[in-house]
């Protein structure tokens, strides 16, 4: 039966995987890839792209172009190409026509009561592989996506963002400084246009960020402040304090301190377990609770440990959050 060829050639790719790299594995990888199933073809591309095997660059391509050949039929789901896709990419591919295609593509497929566009991975995927074309200009990547960071697919607009954050440059942070201000339906889209705006100007973009701390929804105000602390920009930590001593009274600070705590900086760590020491008993907990980010690290955990020493209240939280 179909299925268990199917299944029997995914788990002959896993030994493939596994097997020391040689002439026959890529030779296999090469078959794998002309399949007419694309869970196969998708498979094969992964290890492609995690070998970096640069002699099957010319086998992905030819794949990527005949999945798009009824695509529906040929590759559901875009298992195939969104595989491939990934594997172009990070196998440095900067042959623009081919992300140009995935990133224009739609595939509506049905589901229940309609249909439902299944290549937002794609898109999102080579909305990233734009930026390291070097046959196209500049403004021509720039409009493209502009149009993904302002099309349906959250996954589609997030990547943008990330994509304008890799692509640098003033115009690159205007686009994302007004994405910013239109806002998004999804906060985390907004949360990760911050977090790229931060990474693209540094501490310049801090006071831009900071006013969001500010937003009428509250969902906003959390993406700001852990954009703020992922920075890990001491004057982003500055800033954080300074709201949490404004807020923290009327019981608001807990997300500033989780952002503190992202941070990961020296500052940020002493900062919180001075709360667990000496804060009232809801600001302690709150401390307590952003420092269980670092419940991996002994080191950390004995100094929280420490820090809850002799406050019995704290003890049971520090068990539950830190055994």
């Amino acid at each position: 039966m179909k299925n268990d060829r199917v299944q029997q050639q995914l788990e002959h790719l896993k030994s493939v995987r596994s097997a020391e790299r040689s002439q026959e594995t890529v030779a296999e990888l090469r078959r794998a890839l002309r399949d007419k199933v694309n869970l196969i073809v998708a498979k094969a591309a992964a290890i492609a792209g995690e070998w970096q095997e640069f002699a099957l660059l010319p086998d992905l391509l030819a794949a990527f172009d005949r999945l798009f050949v009824k695509a529906a039929e040929s590759d559901p789901q875009c298992w195939g190409k969104n595989a491939i896709s990934q594997a172009l990419k990070d196998m440095g591919c900067d042959d623009s026509a081919v992300f140009l295609r995935g990133v224009q593509h739609h595939q509506w497929e049905p589901v229940r009561g309609g249909k439902s566009d299944t290549a937002g991975v794609l898109r999102a995927t080579c909305a990233l592989a734009l930026v390291q074309c070097r046959d196209i200009r500049r403004g021509e990547i720039l409009l493209h996506l502009v149009n993904a960071v302002t099309e349906d697919d959250a996954k589609v607009r997030a990547d943008a963002a990330r994509a304008l954050e890799h692509m640098g440059g003033e115009d690159a942070a205007l686009l994302l400084r007004l994405k910013a201000r239109a806002g998004d339906e999804e906060v985390r889209v907004t949360g990760q246009v911050l977090e790229s705006l931060l990474e693209l100007e540094t501490v310049a973009g801090i006071p831009f960020v900071a006013e969001f701390l500010q937003h009428k929804k509250e969902e906003v105000r959390e993406e700001a402040a852990l954009a703020l602390g992922a920075s890990r920009l001491p004057e982003a930590l500055a800033m954080l304090q300074a709201e949490w001593t404004k807020v923290q009274a009327l019981g608001a600070g807990a997300v500033l301190l989780r952002a503190m705590s992202t941070s990961r900086l020296d500052a940020a760590l002493d900062f919180l377990l001075q709360q667990v020491r000496t804060a009232r008993l809801r600001v302690a907990e709150e401390a307590l609770q952003a420092l269980e980010l670092h419940r991996e690290s002994e080191q950390i955990v004995a100094r929280v440990a420490e820090a809850v020493a002799g406050r019995e209240e704290l003890e049971s939280v520090f068990r539950r959050k830190f055994a």
